[in-house]
C-alpha cells in the first residue's frame, strides 16, 4: 500500500469496531494506523451514522467477543467524540446522497456506504480509511481508499 498523504480522512465503522477491542481480528492494525495518523496531525472524521453503526456492532454478539455492555460502549463513543471530528447528516449530505444514488448502482446494505460517500463529498473529504475496500470500488471516481491492511499482509 502506498501511504495516502491526505490531511483529512474519513474513518469507516469497521476501523472503529476494531480499534478499541483487543479481541477484534484487526485491533492492532487499527490502533497502530490511527495512532500514526494522529501523530502525523491528520484530521480524522466520522459521522453520526458511523457512531450508530458502531453501537449496533459493539452491542451484538461477534465471533470474537460477546456483546459489549452499553455503559462501556457509551464511554467508547465519548472517546470518539474527543478524538474525531463528527460530521452530522444534513440537507447537503442528502443532496449528495440522492445524486450518487442516481449515478451509481446501489441498493440494500450498500446504501449505508453511499451515505458515507455523500457525507465525505458534502464536507470536501476525499480519503476513506476502511477495511472493506471492495465495498467502495463503485465510488472510486469520487474518493480514494486507504486500506486498513496492506495486500498480502
Amino acid at each position: 500500500m502506498t501511504m495516502i498523504r491526505s490531511r483529512h480522512i474519513f474513518v469507516d465503522t469497521n476501523v472503529l469496531t476494531y480499534a478499541p477491542v483487543d479481541a477484534t481480528p484487526f485491533h492492532r492494525e487499527a490502533r497502530v494506523l490511527l495512532d500514526k495518523l494522529w501523530d502525523d496531525d491528520v484530521l480524522l472524521y466520522i459521522s453520526h451514522q458511523v457512531i450508530r453503526e458502531y453501537i449496533a456492532n459493539a452491542t451484538r454478539p461477534q465471533t470474537y467477543s460477546p456483546p459489549i455492555p452499553m455503559d462501556i460502549v457509551l464511554e467508547q463513543v465519548e472517546d470518539f467524540r474527543k478524538s474525531f471530528f463528527i460530521l452530522p447528516d444534513s440537507a447537503v449530505v442528502l443532496a449528495h446522497f440522492i445524486d450518487l444514488v442516481r449515478k451509481v448502482a446501489v441498493g440494500g446494505k450498500s446504501v449505508h456506504d453511499t451515505n458515507i460517500v455523500a457525507t465525505m463529498l458534502a464536507n470536501d473529504i476525499d480519503t476513506l480509511l476502511t477495511h472493506n475496500v471492495k465495498d467502495f470500488d463503485r465510488y472510486l471516481g469520487y474518493l480514494q481508499v486507504m486500506p486498513l491492511i496492506k495486500k498480502g499482509q
